[in-house]
């Protein structure tokens, strides 16, 4: 089971950057527009994208992106068969360390889910 808690994960980046957003403004806008350019959705729609993106986040061990895509993926509707069908693909392409974060991903996804009932 998955020691993380990701909702705190996500308050404490959000904290954690706020100085940096204010120095490097440019950049972050520039990320920013980015993020929104590449996840709009066109010939993939969106949830297949946070999908993409949770299934990188969990093959390149990142735990922050488990947490703000969960969160995404929880809001698009996403259903817990689809994103086991993207952690089976993400354990595959990564082997066992993406295996561990796959666990994880489970967990966001839950916690984010019950966030989101009692919201």
């Amino acid at each position: 089971m998955s020691t993380f808690e990701h909702l705190a994960l996500m308050k404490n980046i959000n904290s954690e950057l706020g100085p940096f957003r204010k120095s490097q403004s440019s950049a972050m806008q520039g990320f920013a527009q980015l993020a929104t350019a590449a996840m709009a959705p066109g010939a993939i729609d969106a949830k297949t994208k946070e999908l993409i993106a949770l299934a990188i986040g969990v093959s390149t061990h990142c735990s922050g992106c488990i947490a703000f895509h969960t969160k995404a993926l929880v809001k698009l509707g996403c259903t817990a068969a689809e994103l086991e069908e993207t952690l089976a693909v993400a354990v595959y392409m990564g082997g066992g360390p993406s295996l561990m974060y796959a666990a994880e991903a489970l967990k966001a996804f839950e916690v984010q889910s019950e966030a989101s009932n009692t919201a």
